[in-house]
């Protein structure tokens, strides 16, 4: 019973002493590149999914109206296609993201765009929410509740034909210049 004792202590000692060597002398995946750990998708896939099917909201108070639609566009191309396109074009960095930033205007099957096939308040508890370690940021205080359904009703209708101002705005080149971005000066502060 002794020995059963003292290799359950010791047990419970070297784990967390391997932790700490690990993840202090070691070589964890930090860098995008890097291969994930083992079962990291299932580890953070289940309860991020437990989570938006017990928070989500099961109705949009919005409908889908040209209208609507059209402003999410506006919204989308301003705060969500750097990173996850625009319609036949694929954000330019979006592959070299860990996890890639899926992009929300290619068809991946079944006549799925994006994640049309995602109930609309899934999509706007990620908007609204973000997910940690993935880049997606939380736009709950960035933009207003009918702004992040707005965006969240045109993805969910990525997959059926959308108006035509709608549609050229997703086509539109997104003429985000990133090194015009780092080389202009910061602007000069107002005079009294």
């Amino acid at each position: 019973m002794k020995t059963f004792l003292l290799g359950l202590l010791l047990g419970f000692l070297i784990l967390p002493i391997w932790g700490f060597v690990y993840f202090h002398h070691g070589h964890p995946p930090v860098a995008v590149a890097d291969a994930p750990f083992p079962m990291e998708a299932v580890i953070v896939h289940i309860p991020m999914h437990a989570r938006i099917d017990l928070e989500a909201p099961k109705a949009a108070p919005i409908e889908p109206s040209a209208t609507n639609l059209e402003a999410g566009a506006h919204i989308y191309r301003q705060q969500c296609a750097a990173c996850h396109g625009l319609y036949g074009r694929p954000s330019s960095f979006a592959a070299t993201m860990y996890p890639h930033a899926p992009q929300l205007w290619k068809p991946h099957g079944n006549g799925v765009v994006g994640v049309s096939d995602d109930p609309p308040g899934e999509t706007y508890w990620k908007v609204a929410n973000g997910i940690r370690l993935t880049g997606m940021p939380s736009y709950n205080k960035v933009l207003n509740q009918t702004e992040m359904w707005q965006v969240s009703l045109l993805l969910a209708n990525a997959d059926k034909p959308l108006p035509t101002p709608v549609m050229d705005l997703l086509k539109a080149p997104f003429n985000y210049d990133p090194q015009a971005a780092i080389a202009a000066p910061a602007a000069a502060p107002p005079s009294n």
